[in-house]
């Protein structure tokens, strides 16, 4: 019976890994530079630039919708 529960929940574990795998979104770098306390950016010392963060964000999709009609 053991047995049984497992691999269901094994075939179910698969095939749940397959699926999100399908639906990739694309994603974009965007590097801020960083600021320290004092609202001024953070210089990096050995290469004299300022200090960037940088985050990878999901690209949405911009859907199109129809105009409301407008009542007379």
């Amino acid at each position: 019976m053991k047995n049984i529960i497992f691999v269901a929940g094994l075939a179910l574990a698969l095939a749940g890994g397959v699926q999100a795998e399908e639906k990739k979104t694309e994603t974009t770098k965007v590097c801020v530079d960083a600021q320290g306390k004092d609202g001024k950016p953070i210089i990096d010392p050995k290469t004299k630039k300022p200090k960037q963060e940088c985050k990878e964000v999901k690209k949405h999709k911009k859907h199109d919708a129809t105009e409301v009609p407008v009542k007379k």
